[in-house]
């Protein structure tokens, strides 16, 4: 039982997904936080860091850029809190993404997409403009924030750790801003240094193409800058990933019942390819699935079958009117 609705965020379940791989691959379920994505963790954390700290105060506004599930836990924690907030996002951003934000209440400023996250018209540089331009306004900026890894440190480490007692031999989590993976993975190394922990780019990202970048439509996910919370020291080895990839694993795994988003479906799929190449029975894989596909539906993504037209019956019930 919570007293509050932001007490709920964290404590998600993990389960075992049945892939035909000698490994256990457990998928941590970041959907289940009442906000529908892993990013809960991350606002919570920065925005009271924020108030204990002064940087927001009563009656303030919250700026930040976001793919989406950033914004949207911003939105959902400055609604329970009573703030203002503004997200700047990419047109990249899912239909249904773009609709959870104005439910909450969110000012929403659309940008055309850019290579480059410092350009001037790129999302992240006018969420930066909004802020020196909104009197007592705070941005968690989670792109450059080190308490965005932080955050998953304190918070989604230890349960990865104790909920499989300490057994778990393998992480693996997408890279966007870096957050998770360092955070969790710093964590579980300084628990068992042998933890192998694995980031997952976009084949098309910034660094992946040393320099030249390419468009990719999986939203969340692709190290595209430099950035103080991404820690590559504490990375094992960093997986790349295509669109087609990722796209195909959604539907093999909302065949097993885990409807995920694209960013997850590319986790999945790194994580199944590597269990089938180098592991054994003796390892045990969690990763996480960071927002539900509910979130994608739109993009068209899920479809697996015809959808069958049932003939009409005339009812056999009467209505009545009051």
């Amino acid at each position: 039982m919570h007293k509050t609705l932001l007490e709920a965020i964290g404590n998600t379940p993990l389960v075992r997904i049945p892939f035909d791989v000698p490994a256990q691959i457990y998928a941590k379920l970041e959907y289940a936080n009442p906000g529908g994505s892993v990013k809960d963790r991350s606002a919570i954390y920065m925005i009271e860091d924020a108030e204990k700290t002064g940087q927001l105060k009563s009656g303030g506004t919250i700026i930040d850029a976001s793919s989406g599930n950033q914004g949207i836990a911003v939105a959902m924690i400055g609604a329970a809190k009573g703030y203002r907030v503004i997200i700047v996002v990419s047109e990249k951003i899912s239909q249904e993404k773009l609709e959870t934000l104005r439910a909450y209440n969110a000012q929403v400023v659309i940008c055309s997409p850019t290579d480059r996250i410092d350009d001037p018209e790129g999302y992240h540089t006018v969420a930066l403009r909004l802020q020196k331009e909104t009197p007592n306004s705070f941005m968690p900026n989670q792109y450059f924030n080190p308490l965005n890894a932080q955050a998953h440190y304190t918070l989604l480490g230890p349960e990865v750790w104790e909920q499989t007692e300490g057994t778990v031999t393998h992480f693996f989590a997408g890279a966007g801003t870096g957050g998770t993976v360092t955070g969790v993975g710093r964590y579980l190394k300084e628990r068992n240094p042998n933890v192998k922990i694995f980031a997952v780019d976009s084949v098309n990202s910034y660094r992946a193409t040393n320099g030249c970048p390419k468009p990719y439509c999986v939203e969340g996910m692709g190290i595209d800058f430099d950035s103080p919370v991404l820690d590559c020291a504490v990375l094992d080895e960093i997986l790349t990933v295509s669109d087609d990839d990722a796209i195909a694993m959604l539907k093999v795994v909302a065949a097993k019942g885990f409807l995920v988003g694209p960013s997850s479906g590319a986790v999945a799929h790194a994580a199944y390819q590597y269990a089938k190449e180098h592991l054994s029975e003796r390892d045990r894989v969690v990763l996480i699935f960071g927002d539900s596909g509910r979130a994608y539906l739109s993009k068209g993504f899920y479809a697996q079958g015809e959808v069958e037209n049932m003939p009409r019956k005339k009812s056999s019930y009467s209505q009545v009117h009051p």
